[in-house]
């Protein structure tokens, strides 16, 4: 879950096309801050940590509670209009998003769960609160499920191919081929296969981000998703992990260290 954090705040600084499309820039910056990827990952964290092994509707209703409460919290993070709306609605319902928001919150539930089944089911019951849209869904399941794949031992070539047949993304395309048109697009579909794609060719954690960040577009979450599976395949080096954590809040790290504790007991 730090590991996507830190792609959220490194990637910031560079979002909306702000970058100059190069691995060669600081990590860290006065700009490196947390955004609503970071907000969100530490809500459905927290909600699944009280709910995680419950029923659907009880891991929805938790999930629900969780967003509305930490978004309430922390209200200017960043976040889209469609979302801030339903954050303060007295009866939220999903809104037939195919936003990447769903894939940048979802980094927890691929620590969480033993089985790649229930990694998915529980990803997609996080996405459909607000991401009920066929695609916004997948993109939260891809997700979870690299993570899942990467923490449990599967190699890259390993992970691809489990991505490309059960959820139809194109990772056939490099970087480099990726990197000259990408712009600034909020899609599961043209965020989650280019984050995928970052993680499978850099060749260490930093590596990940920064070739993440170099994509360029909505970069802090294109980086956030990224980085929670460099996490997952990589760890985090300590010298990063220091970083990210000064610039997290004393309730999030709660949450944070909460969840660790309960996934490496």
């Amino acid at each position: 879950m730090l590991g996507a954090i830190t792609g959220d705040m490194v990637g910031a600084p560079y979002e909306f096309d702000r970058g100059s499309k190069t691995k060669k820039f600081p990590l860290w910056s006065r700009g490196s801050h947390f955004t609503d990827d970071t907000v969100m990952t530490v809500a459905v964290a927290q909600a699944l940590m009280n709910a995680g092994s419950g029923s659907d509707e009880e891991i929805t209703a938790a999930v629900q509670a969780s967003m509305q409460k930490w978004g309430k919290k922390y209200p200017y993070a960043g976040y889209g209009g469609m979302f801030r709306r339903w954050l303060v609605s007295r009866d939220p319902n999903p809104y037939g998003s195919f936003g990447n928001g769903s894939a940048m919150r979802v980094s927890a539930v691929g620590f969480m769960y033993d089985t790649l089944e229930r990694t998915r089911r529980v990803a997609a019951l996080t996405a459909v609160v607000t991401h009920s849209h066929p695609e916004g869904i997948k993109g939260a399941e891809a997700t979870a499920s690299a993570i899942f794949l990467a923490r449990t031992g599967s190699t890259k070539a390993e992970i691809k191919a489990c991505i490309e047949s059960e959820f139809g993304y194109d990772l056939s395309r490099t970087c480099d081929e990726i990197r000259p048109t990408y712009h600034h697009v909020e899609s599961c579909q043209q965020t989650v296969p280019e984050a995928i794609t970052a993680f499978l060719e850099g060749n260490s954690f930093e590596d990940v981000i920064r070739t993440a960040v170099s994509l360029g577009g909505d970069c802090d979450t294109l980086t956030c998703i990224a980085g929670g599976i460099a996490e997952a395949f990589y760890g985090i080096p300590e010298e990063i992990e220091r970083e990210c954590r000064k610039r997290l809040p004393g309730d999030m790290l709660e949450v944070v260290d909460g969840a660790y504790r309960e996934w490496y007991k």
